[in-house]
């Protein structure tokens, strides 16, 4: 049981290294949505088939943030952005590579400073 709460908490740990490429203060606005996708891969175990079109998830994400942080009402469009990159991711990898992914995205969101919530 130690074990696995040590896991957790390395991965939790390099989790936040694979999407934190900015600094941790960052606004919503100065995140452009870029993602290591090496890292990424090798994090959730991709096999190519998933490794391509995660790339390409990753890549029209990067490219709808950027169109919504353009936007005049950019909470919004980054929302979004990130449940549309959510429910892509949901239909590409199984369910534990999901759960991991959903993970890193909310502690990297956390550590940018973007609060995706409804108000």
């Amino acid at each position: 049981m130690k074990k696995l709460g040590l896991t957790l908490v390395a991965a939790l740990a390099f989790s936040a290294s694979v999407f934190a490429q900015e600094k941790a203060d960052a606004t919503p606005q100065q995140w452009d949505g870029t993602i290591n996708k090496s890292k990424l891969s090798k994090y959730l175990q991709l096999d190519a088939r998933q490794h391509d079109q995660v790339a390409d998830i990753c890549d029209f994400f990067q490219d709808e943030m950027k169109r919504a942080n353009r936007s005049k009402n950019s909470e919004e469009k980054v929302r979004n952005a990130v449940y549309g990159n959510l429910k892509l991711m949901k239909q590409t990898l199984d369910e534990k590579q999901y759960s991991n992914y959903v993970r890193l995205m909310a502690m990297t969101l956390r550590n940018k400073g973007i609060d995706i919530e409804k108000k």
